[in-house]
This record gives structure tokens, C-alpha cells and sequence, in this order.
């Protein structure tokens, strides 16, 4: 649905007679248009923007309504393309080669061995 508002910003005396403000609301808990497991995922996803299972787009950048109209539109669409995007692939975690781990204990030796050496023991 949408809804047509005065915007503020560059316009002139122009502005404050036209509605170049956007709103598009999309009932997403009721449509049809979206299959039930993308509907899902959205609802789930989108829960902190949604009031009564609907989300809303402005747009207000553009001094004519034509163009907030195509902003707001291509807002919602990338919103919903996010949300019903299929979660991404769980990490497979890697194993540290055996090696890089021996050499990084015995570097680690190395280092407290000087360090131990510094120590003014043993010199009277």
C-alpha cells in the first residue's frame, strides 16, 4: 500500500505543495505472493521491523514522487530478498597442521630459555 506525504529538504515553495514522500507498507504475516517457508524465514528475520506483521519502506531523498516511488520499491524488494535468502552454509572448522603447532611450542621454549638466561643466577 501506498502512502504520499510532504517531504522536507530542496524543493523550494515547490515543497511544500506536493507529496514527494514515499511510504510502501507490505502486509507480510498476510500475503499470498510469497511461499510459506520464504514468508517464514522473512517473519523471522525481519521481526524487529515489523508492526502487526507489516514492514514499511520511505523514501524521501528525490524531489519527485515518481522517483521515491521507484527508490521505496527497490528498497522493499532488496529488504525481502535479504530476509527469504537461504541461511548461509554452516563453518566447517579446520584442523591446525601438526607441525605449525610443534614448531610454534618449540619456538615458544626457544623464547623462555633466553628469557631464562637473562636471570643473574649462577654468576658469583
Amino acid at each position: 500500500m501506498w502512502r504520499f506525504s510532504r517531504s522536507s529538504g530542496p524543493g523550494g515553495q515547490h515543497v511544500n505543495t506536493s507529496d514527494s514522500r514515499v511510504e510502501l507498507r507490505f502486509d507480510l504475516a498476510r500475503t499470498e505472493a510469497l511461499p510459506p517457508v520464504w514468508k517464514e524465514r522473512a517473519l523471522e528475520r525481519l521481526a524487529g521491523k515489523l508492526v502487526d506483521g507489516v514492514v514499511t519502506v520511505r523514501a524521501a531523498e528525490h524531489r519527485s514522487q515518481w522517483r521515491n516511488r521507484e527508490t521505496a520499491a527497490i528498497r522493499l524488494a532488496s529488504l525481502l530478498a535479504e530476509a527469504t535468502a537461504p541461511p548461509p552454509k554452516p563453518r566447517r572448522p579446520t584442523r591446525i597442521p601438526r607441525g605449525l603447532n610443534e614448531r610454534r611450542l618449540r619456538e615458544k621454549k626457544q623464547r623462555g630459555d633466553v628469557k631464562r638466561g637473562r636471570t643473574g643466577r649462577g654468576w658469583t
